[in-house]
């Protein structure tokens, strides 16, 4: 007699799922304690080890115990007031504010929350969300909701982004500000999209990820001016070395990838 013909087919998924979730962590127990060490710290869940692990483009970068990666590394360093920018800390960006989160990530959503004074999370299709928002369009927000919106890595993702970040602009309360990140290329001077390039092998190839749209160049902080935003662009250059290193802020290994981004910017738009 086989095993499927005793236990349940429904006990049986419980049981792989199960297993899958045993051995994962059994891999990751292994993969921590080879990287032991002090070399490097993650400062979202304060692990430290030798070193990161890689991404599928930049070696070393991807925290192995939350999964952090530069650009969340670096946000969190701004808020901890670690950089030169000190008019960036937590105290001044969020406390006392209502806040909009689009697509939150879980090594930044709960730091947010915990910051604000309101706190919103959103997405266009997942459902450990608050509100399912459009951002091209989002007529169930009013004007002048939310003092800050943050949206890292999802510009690009939008088919109409000039729509979205009118969007933004109009709920936004007055002096409210619009962090973004999106992937961009070292030194591309205008942002690369083709909307006739539809299929997934072909994004891939051109903007670096299948469900990617575009990929942005210089031109992303005057998309932002051109709907009424003040625009400061912020980089790993606003850290001291030491940060940077511990914390890696940047790859420390460049990579060679034609797509991608070996400088995170983040960019914080202003509606004055």
């Amino acid at each position: 007699m086989r095993i499927q013909d005793i236990i349940p087919l429904s006990i049986r998924h419980c049981l792989g799922n199960y297993w899958h979730l045993f051995v994962a962590a059994r891999k990751k127990k292994n993969l921590l304690k080879k990287l032991h060490g002090s070399a490097v710290e993650c400062n979202i869940c304060h692990w430290q080890g030798a070193h990161f692990i890689d991404d599928p483009w930049h070696a070393r970068t991807v925290c192995p115990n939350c999964g952090s990666q530069v650009r969340h590394r670096m946000l969190v360093a701004l808020l901890d007031g670690q950089s030169s920018m000190t008019e960036l800390s937590e105290k001044t960006i969020f406390q006392g504010k209502s806040v909009l989160h689009f697509a939150p990530e879980r090594q930044l959503r709960h730091r947010i929350q915990r910051a604000s004074a309101q706190y919103v999370s959103t997405d266009y299709d997942r459902g450990d969300v608050d509100l399912k928002l459009n951002m091209s369009a989002m007529p169930s927000v009013a004007d002048a909701s939310f003092d800050v919106v943050i949206a890292c890595d999802v510009l690009e993702h939008v088919p109409d982004d000039r729509a979205a970040i009118k969007e933004l602009h109009r709920i936004l309360k007055l002096n409210g500000i619009a962090i973004i990140t999106a992937p961009q290329k070292d030194s591309p001077s205008k942002t690369d999209e083709d909307p006739t390039i539809t299929t997934p092998e072909g994004r891939l190839q051109h903007f670096g990820q299948k469900d990617h749209l575009r990929i942005y160049g210089d031109d992303l902080k005057e998309r932002f001016e051109s709907a009424g935003f003040s625009v400061s662009v912020i980089d790993a250059s606003v850290f001291p070395l030491i940060i940077i290193q511990r914390l890696v802020l940047a790859p420390p290994i460049l990579s060679t990838h034609p797509l991608a981004t070996n400088q995170r910017r983040f960019y914080f738009a202003k509606k004055s």
